[in-house]
C-alpha cells in the first residue's frame, strides 16, 4: 500500500491493512494550518473498486464534516470513487481540497455552513479555535504503542500476583 510507504504516520488496527489510522495535517495557508487530525480509514472488501470509509477521530469545524462523529461528506469518496484513486489521493488531494474549498450548500454541519456564508471572519476564527482545542493529534504509532505498553504492563502485573 503506497500510503504506508509515504511520509504519513500510518497505524494498522490489529495488524489489519483494511483498518488504519492516519495522522493528517491541515493545509498550509488555511485556518486549519498547524492542526493534526487522526483519520480512521476502513477499506471495504471490494477496495479499490469500492470507496474507503473516511472519518476524523478528533473534532473538526467544517461544513462537510460532522463535528461529533467525524463523518466526511465528499463526493469523490462517497459517489464518484474510481479504482484509479488510492489513499495517497485522499490525503494529498481530496482532504486538503475539502478543507480549502468547503461546500456549504451540502452540509453535515449546518452551523459551520451558516457561519461560513454569513460571517466568514467568525467562521475562520472558530476553525482556528477548534484547531487549538481539538486538532493536536499525537503521532498514532506513539499513541498506540504507549497505550498498548501501559495496558500490557498492567496485565503483566495482574498475572504475576
Amino acid at each position: 500500500m503506497k500510503l504506508m510507504m509515504s511520509d504519513y504516520d500510518v497505524t494498522l488496527q490489529d495488524d489489519n491493512t483494511a483498518d488504519i489510522y492516519v495522522i493528517f495535517h491541515g493545509p498550509k495557508d488555511s485556518p486549519y494550518a498547524g492542526g493534526s487530525w487522526k483519520v480512521h480509514v476502513e477499506l471495504p472488501e471490494g477496495y479499490p473498486y469500492k470507496s474507503p470509509s473516511i472519518g476524523f477521530c478528533n473534532r473538526m469545524f467544517h461544513p462537510n464534516v460532522d463535528e461529533m462523529s467525524g463523518t466526511v461528506c465528499l463526493d469523490v469518496i462517497n459517489q464518484t470513487w474510481s479504482p484509479m484513486f488510492d489513499l495517497i489521493n485522499v490525503f494529498d488531494v481530496f482532504l486538503p481540497q475539502l478543507l480549502l474549498y468547503p461546500n456549504p450548500s451540502d452540509p453535515l454541519n449546518g452551523e459551520a455552513a451558516a457561519l461560513m456564508m454569513r460571517e466568514p471572519e467568525q467562521y475562520e476564527a472558530r476553525i482556528r479555535e477548534c484547531v487549538v482545542k481539538y486538532a493536536q493529534a499525537a503521532p498514532s504509532s506513539s499513541t498506540t504503542s504507549a497505550a498498548d505498553d501501559d495496558d500490557d504492563d498492567d496485565d503483566d502485573m495482574d498475572d504475576d500476583d
